[in-house]
């Protein structure tokens, strides 16, 4: 395997591979290099016969993905959102032709929550916690939350989630379908990966069928609202409402740092 900047492949010779997010030190915020690193990766492992499933997983122990780089973020424009960067690279995630489960510990909020509901299998913590907050930073989910939350939740918990921006807590997450299961903290990754076992033991070419009839038969968004979202989304980037939110929020960051570090500069 190729190496990436902001990943950690781990090949398991049970036939899966975990696909590990790696920035720790910003709770796996989703940058454009983890965009770039992610997409990459994804095209090597479908051409890998030795790969026959993928589970997902942050590094440390406070974050699946805690959303979208907002550094980055604050500065993108109508344009970038045109060019469906994350959206695309959610749906290669669906479309991957093997089965692929998120092993979600700690925070998995906005770009981290659309990212696991691209995933066939959501596996949760005990302190996992999802949400889709863009709203508060002036901007809207679009890079899949609005099909595929309501996909996964029905309507009307989908608009909830989305117009609050509210976060969902691991038992609640259960109980409306954003998870499977919760387990422990410490039996996350045995439980995600005797889920992978179980799941290849089973015939291969069956499994891959399989996934393509369940995609298939859930899947009834036309492309084209994948674009609408991708639109709507282009045009929160270039208000000020969103550039004033994002400041502000990277502001509160900068403070909880430096009162963390002893109060700020010398």
């Amino acid at each position: 395997m190729s190496a990436y900047e902001t990943l950690e492949i781990l090949k398991d010779e049970g036939g899966w591979a975990e696909v590990v997010f790696n920035r720790p030190d910003v709770l796996n915020a989703l940058n454009l290099q983890m965009v770039t690193d992610l997409t990459a990766a994804l095209s090597e492992l479908e051409q890998d016969a030795d790969v026959r499933g993928l589970i997902f997983r942050g590094a440390g122990d406070r974050a699946f993905i805690a959303g979208a780089d907002i550094s980055e973020l604050v500065e993108r424009k109508c344009e970038d959102a045109f060019r469906a960067i994350n959206a695309g690279l959610f749906q290669k995630i669906e479309d991957f032709p093997r089965p692929t489960i998120a092993a979600i510990g700690g925070y998995c909020l906005g770009g981290g929550s659309e990212l696991a509901l691209a995933c066939d299998i959501r596996i949760g913590a005990e302190d996992a916690v999802m949400g889709q907050p863009e709203v508060k930073l002036g901007i809207i989910p679009g890079a899949g939350a609005p099909h595929r939350l309501t996909r996964t939740v029905g309507t009307g918990l989908a608009r909830e989630l989305i117009f609050t921006g509210r976060l969902v807590e691991a038992d609640e997450c259960v109980r409306i379908g954003l998870l499977n299961r919760v387990v422990a903290n410490d039996a996350l990754l045995d439980d995600a990966r005797g889920t992978m076992r179980s799941i290849l033991k089973n015939s291969d070419l069956a499994v891959r069928l399989a996934k393509i009839a369940l995609n298939a038969a859930c899947n009834s968004v036309d492309r084209r609202h994948m674009m609408l979202e991708c639109v709507s989304q282009g045009i929160t980037f270039d208000s000020d409402d969103k550039r004033q939110r994002m400041a502000r929020f990277l502001e509160r960051k900068k403070q909880k740092e430096q009162n963390a570090n002893g109060g700020g500069e010398a």
